[in-house]
């Protein structure tokens, strides 16, 4: 499975099967030098096999290469973010 970008001031990360969106995280750029991710789903026929993990680590590589700093609002991502700050310590806000 292939992760899209969709860039904007609304961009998301996400994954498309027979061209039908199955997984999503979503973010907004409020101001500059920020990352808000706001939301992420997955289908259920793709829950428990790490497809939101994925997304949060492509959103943070993203990220790294834009020199953001993320604000988690979405509870996944903050719980991933929350529970391993050594990881994200460079792009958490």
């Amino acid at each position: 499975m292939q992760i899209q970008h969709k860039e904007g001031a609304q961009g998301a990360f996400y994954i498309e099967e027979n061209g039908k969106q199955v997984a999503e995280m979503t973010y907004s750029l409020p101001v500059t030098g920020k990352m808000i991710i706001d939301h992420t789903e997955v289908s259920e026929a793709l829950e428990g096999k790490g497809i939101a993990r994925q997304l949060l680590d492509t959103a943070v590589a993203w990220a790294r290469e834009e020199h953001l700093k993320i604000i988690p609002v979405c509870p996944y991502a903050h719980a991933v973010m929350m529970k391993n700050k050594d990881q994200f310590a460079d792009v958490l806000l």
